[in-house]
């Protein structure tokens, strides 16, 4: 989901330098969480299941800046 997330953010034109980034890192402290995304700078932790989910967190809250509520944790 990393690399799709990664490639969606970059056919949006969002990556780059000054711009959007993702990267990969640890289980921060919520491994029984499942899998987790963390928007910054608002600090918004998401789940997710597949790739719908990707899509929901990356079009609502990155693009449109409407937090997806359904997926927050």
């Amino acid at each position: 989901m990393q690399a799709y997330a990664k490639q969606r953010i970059k056919d949006l034109g969002l990556s780059g330098k000054g711009k959007m980034r993702v990267n990969k890192a640890g289980c921060m402290d919520r491994c029984d969480e499942g899998p987790i995304v963390v928007v910054y700078p608002e600090a918004v932790w998401y789940t997710y299941v597949d790739r719908h989910d990707v899509d929901e967190i990356i079009d609502s809250h990155v693009v449109r800046g409407q937090i997806v509520k359904r997926l927050k944790i």
